[in-house]
């Protein structure tokens, strides 16, 4: 852990994006945009999920970024296979000259985002440009990184944020008021624009603005750690010094900030509420899922809290006891750090009530989406634990002071959609 800290105002070298020829699908080409379009690949979790993207259209990005063939060598040998042939079918073409890119987010309630997209400099967290927040597991970076070797390409970009509010941002804007490269909306009702920016000026002034700034990895923290390994592998200069990345202004476009759920395999929720009991105060709660996560987001402003469901009823697991806290936490990290959620949930109830791995797919699975978290616990017998999402300003406190949360402790969004636009690393 680094405890001195990082200063945004402070920090030695800033962000240094770099414009590339990115790789986009033609329009003739496929059924249609949307359609070739996924979630980021963490997020798509679920067998069914990638089927029903696969059956969307024979080329969508979901056969390069989580190819299902048996062992994990002939996955990543597919990948690489499919996006050559792409590229000598001219599915995936590159755009005539370098450039970095503005990617815009809509939905139907109002909300917007949006960023820039290009090729970032690989940093340590030492140097306090790029600072993560949450942990990583070694088997998924091992298997990114994989992946990202045999398809030499960055096949997504990771999301991060700053706050500039500066010339960066006004390039932004001035570019999104032309006609886009593309313009489509994907099934979850989503609008999604891309626009390139070629202009020498208008690149200088963003690099230029982007040299004095420090990113928070929002999403992507497993790309990002594969990044770092892939560049130590090759001696530098070499492309692997770069990594795609979305930046985005929070400063003009706040990020909504949610919590990542747990599904515990193998644990009925009998036994999950048995072994807590003397140990958190438990409500029983006879509500629909939307009563039910406010009555968590009460309790969440006094202290820890999480929401059991399995059952077919929910749970509420406030007021964990003080004596037990102080037995199971680390004393050696910040206040902050300690009374987190997700600090509690791992170092105290996974590890120490409920014995369970927090590395084993077989015992623990991530999941974004609730009502999906509460039916496949309900389905198979085992517990959901659902958590309310942690403040933004905490979050990057803490990365400031070189703290990282415990993994998947929350999910930044919108995400981008992955297969926009991709960087072939020898283009």
């Amino acid at each position: 852990m680094n405890t001195a800290g990082h200063s945004e105002a402070t920090a030695r070298r800033g962000l240094e994006l770099t414009p590339f020829r990115g790789l986009r699908y033609d329009p003739d080409r496929v059924g249609s945009l949307a359609s070739v379009t996924s979630p980021p690949y963490d997020v798509v979790v679920r067998p069914d999920g990638v089927h029903h993207l696969q059956s969307a259209d024979p080329y969508n990005i979901v056969r390069l970024i989580l190819p299902q063939a048996g062992t994990p060598s002939a996955r990543n040998e597919q990948a690489a296979d499919t996006l050559r042939r792409w590229l000598d079918e001219g599915i995936l073409t590159a755009d005539p000259e370098p450039g970095l890119y503005v990617y815009e987010q809509r939905d139907g309630n109002g909300m917007l985002q949006r960023g820039v997209i290009g090729a970032l400099r690989v940093s340590e967290p030492s140097e306090g440009v790029v600072l993560p927040h949450e942990d990583v597991m070694p088997p998924v970076v091992a298997d990114r990184a994989a992946l990202m070797r045999a398809t030499r390409a960055n096949l997504e970009p990771l999301l991060l944020t700053y706050r500039g509010d500066g010339t960066a941002a006004e390039v932004v804007e001035r570019t999104a008021e032309k006609p886009p490269l593309l313009d489509t909306t994907t099934e979850d009702g989503f609008h999604h624009r891309l626009w390139s920016i070629t202009d020498p000026t208008d690149l200088a002034r963003i690099q230029s603005d982007l040299a004095h700034q420090q990113a928070l990895i929002a999403d992507g923290h497993h790309r990002w750690a594969t990044y770092l390994r892939l560049r130590a592998e090759h001696p530098s200069p070499s492309p692997w010094d770069h990594g795609l990345v979305l930046l985005v202004d929070t400063a003009r476009y706040p990020l909504r900030v949610r919590a990542i759920h747990r599904l515990l395999h193998g644990l009925p929720v009998a036994d999950a509420l048995a072994a807590v009991e003397g140990l958190f105060r438990v409500r029983h709660l006879d509500a629909p899922l939307a009563e039910a996560l406010a009555a968590l987001a009460d309790a969440s402003c006094a202290g820890n809290a999480f929401l059991l469901a399995g059952d077919g009823a929910f749970h509420l697991l406030d007021r964990p006891d003080p004596d037990l806290l102080a037995r199971t936490i680390p004393a050696d990290r910040p206040a902050a750090w300690r009374s987190l959620d997700a600090t509690v949930l791992h170092a105290t109830l996974l590890e120490h009530v409920w014995h369970i791995p927090e590395d084993s797919p077989a015992h623990i699975a991530y999941i974004h989406d609730t009502a999906a978290t509460v039916a496949k616990a309900e389905h198979d017998g085992g517990t959901a634990v659902l958590m309310h999402p942690v403040r933004e300003e905490v979050v990057r406190d803490l990365a400031r002071q070189g703290v990282t949360m415990p993994r998947k402790s929350t999910s930044f969004g919108p995400k981008p959609a992955s297969g926009l636009v991709l960087r072939a690393l020898e283009i």
